[in-house]
């Protein structure tokens, strides 16, 4: 029996992170609000995050800046002292989320079944959904809709784009040459690609016609990773790393004809704009954390790696199980990414 058998007037969603993340929730945000459009929604995330997705439509966005501790966390307590939400969604695993929840007043508290669940969120919670089977962690979110009585549904999404945004980003357009967008950092370095590898991918690319723009956060690490890349491509590009608000990044991504990415936020950003990503993977599941329209794109070498590191099958591996090493990236080669490259050209218009 789902939750609610007609809509409630009012849900708190808690995901504060991380742009992959919040992305899948906006999918789930948003088939909640069609099924549901008198439903009340109100959504507490992270700083960053809500530089994104702060004007979603019809939906309460609440910041949360982790930096601020106890004491931003008694701010958001007293913003919502006044109300009682029908439930609360806790998609959250960390310990400081579920803290966190503690001054929030729902009737339901749902959360992750005990298998998924970390960092004892059980204890939070007072019911939660049944899922174990959901490989991507989009469709673990959708479970959450599912158990109040949300249809089953394809996901879809609307992230607003002002006009200022969209002209940044067709402003890139040069000789109306297709982009190729490449975001080229992880969250941490050891998930990025070979500087010189995404090098000669910019180079074919140019030669196929064409125009290549770095992409990221305005991260030292992040700038410095672009101007490596850069340093080594004979043509020019147009290195936007640091150079882009959160909503123009989604513009350019839009803009793109591909985008070449690790497991990182832009990835799942290309995802909403129903851009294309060729993603590549190493150190973790790309069936659970890859970009999600983009499976057949998926450039990967985890499966080989996990299993020779725990020495069971995939299948006997935990939901969440990684690879560790330094090295592993390089065991992608640049012809296998060439290779989806053709494939994904040769199939757009």
């Amino acid at each position: 029996m789902p939750l609610f058998t007609t809509a409630p007037k009012s849900i708190c969603l808690l995901r504060l992170s991380a742009i992959g993340d919040v992305c899948h929730a906006v999918a789930m945000v948003q088939a909640i609000q069609k099924q549901w459009p008198s439903t009340e929604i109100t959504w507490i995330m992270g700083k960053i995050e809500a530089q994104l997705l702060h004007d979603l439509p019809h939906v309460n966005i609440i910041v949360f800046d982790k930096k601020s501790g106890f004491k931003g966390m008694k701010s958001i307590w007293k913003k919502l002292a006044n109300k009682k939400f029908d439930v609360l969604l806790h998609m959250q695993l960390a310990l400081r989320a579920s803290m966190l929840t503690i001054g929030i007043k729902a009737k339901y508290r749902v959360g992750f079944n005990f298998k998924r669940a970390k960092e004892g969120q059980w204890l939070f919670t007072n019911k939660k959904i049944t899922d174990t089977a959901s490989s991507h962690v989009l469709d673990s979110f959708f479970e959450f809709a599912y158990f109040l009585g949300i249809d089953k549904t394809i996901p879809s999404w609307n992230i607003p784009l002002s006009n200022h945004d969209i002209e940044f980003a067709q402003k890139l357009h040069i000789d109306d040459k297709p982009l190729f967008v490449i975001s080229p950092a992880a969250s941490k370095d050891e998930r990025n690609w070979l500087t010189e590898r995404y090098a000669e991918i910019a180079e074919y690319a140019i030669k196929q016609g064409f125009q290549v723009v770095l992409c990221g956060s305005p991260t030292p690490r992040e700038i410095k990773l672009g101007e490596q890349i850069s340093k080594k491509i004979s043509q020019p590009i147009t290195n936007l790393i640091g150079k882009t608000s959160l909503k123009q990044l989604t513009a350019v991504i839009n803009q793109a004809k591909i985008l070449l990415a690790p497991d990182s936020g832009p990835a799942h950003i290309a995802t909403t704009q129903n851009t294309p990503v060729i993603g590549l993977y190493g150190h973790s599941n790309p069936k659970r954390t890859g970009p999600y329209l983009s499976n057949n794109a998926t450039v990967s070498v985890y499966e080989k790696h996990v299993q020779a590191q725990h020495g069971k099958k995939l299948s006997e591996l935990p939901w969440s199980a990684r690879a560790r090493g330094k090295d592993i990236m390089a065991d992608i080669t640049t012809e296998q990414v060439i290779a989806v490259f053709k494939k994904l050209t040769s199939t757009q218009p």
